[in-house]
């Protein structure tokens, strides 16, 4: 894979929820240019071009992340914080997606500047419209920050 190309990096540590993204960014068309990292950490080196991703352009950033909160190593909310007060990354959309509904966790998420914050439809069918329709708006709608 070239990490030169990467528009979405997507961070989510349950291999089930990660194949449900995937496929439903597949079947809208977005994947062919998507990076599924397993935890916080490594979401990290690729943006900030550590570890294997060391040879990537540290100027190349991808145009969405879509990050889990329950994460090991490092919790998604953790890399909301350090992306939005690193100058450099801050203009990178993040949406959270998880399964925590908890009031806490959205209110923390805002005020550390998510973008968007959805929790994961139980529903198969709810799930895809939900993943083809945040692809569609982030991917092809909304316009970003030069």
């Amino acid at each position: 894979m070239d990490y030169e190309d990467i528009e979405i990096l997507f961070a989510e540590d349950s291999m089930e929820d990660a194949m449900l993204t995937v496929r439903a960014l597949n079947k809208s068309g977005f994947t062919n240019k998507l990076l599924h990292v397993k935890d916080g950490a490594e979401a990290l080196d690729f943006l900030y071009c550590r570890g294997i991703y060391s040879k990537r352009n540290p100027k190349l950033h991808p145009k969405l992340l879509l990050l889990d909160l329950k994460m090991p190593k490092m919790s998604g909310m953790q890399v909301l914080e350090k992306v939005k007060s690193d100058d450099a990354l801050k203009s990178i959309p993040i949406v959270i997606l998880t399964s925590s509904q908890e009031d806490p966790d959205i209110a923390e998420c805002y005020s550390l500047g998510a973008n968007s914050y959805i929790v994961k439809p139980v529903d198969s069918n709810n799930f895809f419209n939900a993943i083809k329709e945040l692809g569609m708006y982030w991917m092809i709608l909304s316009q970003p920050a030069n």
